[in-house]
């Protein structure tokens, strides 16, 4: 596309790319897809902990009970595998089986911090070792360790551990992810763990729709983000017929499919409360969508994030959940509207995720930058 017929394309300013997200994200309205068809429609959740993938789900669907997505994965129709971004998500078992094979050239990248390490041993015989090893008990990253460093006794353990995970696609096995229970983290490959062999890897466009149907509208570079991958251009192209165009206010190019809802900019957005690396503020290049330019960076300390507060679709807080009370910091002050409906939504948030425990809501003092 050229530059000058980029720039003819229809302007989405910020509330719109924020309303349209924010729908595909199932944040503007709950959702009544099951557990199950969210997380497909989400493609994964992020999980690098137990808790968040039933925090996104709570602040997503109507009804939802923690009870849902755990017996989904007790039953093993969704699981925890490393994927986008080289981060831990819960997955539907068909993504398992192909996004991690779609995924799988930017877990060979990763390697390359470690090849220092594994220096003489052959990658293919140490992912059939290793296949062989957790297929017949699940092992735990120190399990890998011990037993490859027994058969390359040179190599650097830790090194050889990272590539069985980056070679394999390597699931968590319950207990570990279920709603109230414990567990250390095991791991298995996903074809034992899911009774079937992994799919091919799906063509780059199918991928770039689904893509778009969650986290459109989008650019070239907000796909590659969300997959840690490069080279999708081509896929955009290829789809560029099927495909609307729009601009972003830095004249970024963005795509989307002709009949997705993009909703009024004056769409009212009620309160969310999110997880810690909840996939809509890590999953686009240019996040001013969802993260006002003077809260960049509030989420986060170091490389630990936040849970976070959507307050009018924006981030506008953090919250924690202390043993007797709900903190709530905001990064501004809020109207006393905004109070109520953030007050309401977390005595919701509660009801649904801890019915349980008696909490106080309290509005701890505003994060200053």
């Amino acid at each position: 596309m050229t530059q000058s017929s980029a720039t003819k394309a229809p302007l989405l300013d910020v509330r719109a790319l924020n309303r349209a997200t924010l729908e595909r994200q199932l944040l503007l309205r709950r959702s009544a897809l099951s557990a199950h068809a969210a997380v497909g429609h989400l493609l994964g959740l992020q999980a690098q902990n137990v808790q968040p993938p039933y925090y996104a789900l709570a602040a997503r669907l109507d009804g939802f009970a923690p009870q849902a997505l755990s017996a989904l994965m007790a039953d093993r129709e969704v699981a925890r595998i490393v994927t986008l971004r080289s981060t831990l998500h819960t997955h539907t078992a068909e993504d398992c089986l192909t996004l991690r094979p779609f995924v799988q050239p930017a877990r060979y990248r990763e390697l390359g911090a470690f090849r220092a390490g594994l220096t003489g041993v052959d990658l293919d015989l140490l992912a059939r070792h290793a296949r062989e090893l957790v297929e017949a008990e699940p092992r735990t990253m120190a399990q890998l360790r011990q037993t490859l460093s027994a058969r390359w006794p040179d190599a650097d353990p830790r090194a050889l551990a990272v590539a069985a995970r980056c070679t394999l696609p390597l699931v968590q096995v319950t207990p570990r992810g279920l709603w109230g229970r414990s567990g250390q983290v095991a791991l298995t490959t996903a074809e034992h763990w899911l009774g079937r062999p992994a799919g091919p890897a799906p063509e780059p466009d199918s991928v770039v729709l689904r893509h778009l149907a969650a986290f459109g509208p989008a650019s070239v570079k907000d796909m590659q983000t969300w997959a840690g991958l490069t080279r999708l251009r081509d896929a955009f192209e290829r789809l560029r017929p099927r495909l609307l165009t729009f601009r972003d206010p830095n004249g970024n190019e963005l795509f989307d499919l002709p009949d997705a809802p993009r909703p009024d900019p004056d769409t009212p957005a009620p309160p969310r409360f999110l997880p810690e690396f909840d996939n809509l503020l890590l999953s686009h290049a240019d996040r001013s969508r969802v993260i006002p330019p003077e809260h960049r960076g509030r989420h986060f300390r170091g490389n630990q994030a936040y849970r976070t507060l959507l307050v009018d679709g924006f981030l506008a807080g953090v919250w924690k959940l202390d043993p007797d009370a709900l903190v709530i910091e905001p990064f501004t002050g809020l109207t006393t509207a905004q109070r109520e409906e953030v007050t309401a939504e977390g005595e919701r948030m509660l009801r649904v995720l801890h019915p349980e425990a008696s909490h106080d809501i309290r509005f701890g003092t505003v994060v200053r930058p």
